[in-house]
């Protein structure tokens, strides 16, 4: 299985793709810088396009986005909400599943502790993926982890049905 992971943003939106074979095996992974100075709804299509490319060059199977951290800054919230749309928007339109995770989840899956930071989770990442270094930036990293967790989740719910 062939998973793209995004972590949502309108000013940087990372992604990443990962096999999840026997061994997982980083595939891509990247940031799209968006420019914070143009409207919205240009950075919003300029998301939209660039993903639908990553897809049709590494034709994942899934499709799993990182839902927004509702915190004190709502403003911030809607901003990711309308990436984490747009995302979806790509992956649908070519045909993927796809799926969300919570901050919490992702590091709960991936780290083993819902309160992981970020040293951590790249770290954790770059050891279940088999690379020398630390992926970066760390919304790359934060994608291929998105990944991760949902190919070890996709894992479980399979072992869980295999056992009736």
């Amino acid at each position: 299985m062939r998973v793209l992971g995004v972590d949502p943003g309108t000013i940087r939106l990372g992604y990443g793709v990962v096999d999840g074979g026997d061994d997982m095996q980083m595939v891509d992974c990247g940031v799209l810088n968006l420019r914070p100075e143009s409207p919205v709804a240009e950075r919003l299509r300029s998301v939209y396009e660039k993903l639908s490319t990553i897809i049709t060059q590494h034709h994942p199977d899934e499709a799993a986005i990182e839902e927004p951290f509702v915190g004190q800054n709502i403003r911030s919230a809607l901003a990711i909400g309308r990436a984490q749309a747009v995302a979806t928007l790509a992956a649908a339109n070519q045909g993927l599943p796809v799926y969300y995770y919570s901050p919490a989840q992702i590091k709960q899956q991936v780290a083993g502790y819902g309160g992981s930071d970020k040293e951590q989770m790249q770290e954790m990442v770059r050891i279940q993926l088999g690379l020398s270094c630390p992926p970066q930036p760390s919304d790359a990293a934060d994608a291929l982890a998105v990944a991760i967790c949902h190919i070890q989740q996709s894992r479980f719910n399979q072992w869980l049905a295999d056992r009736g």
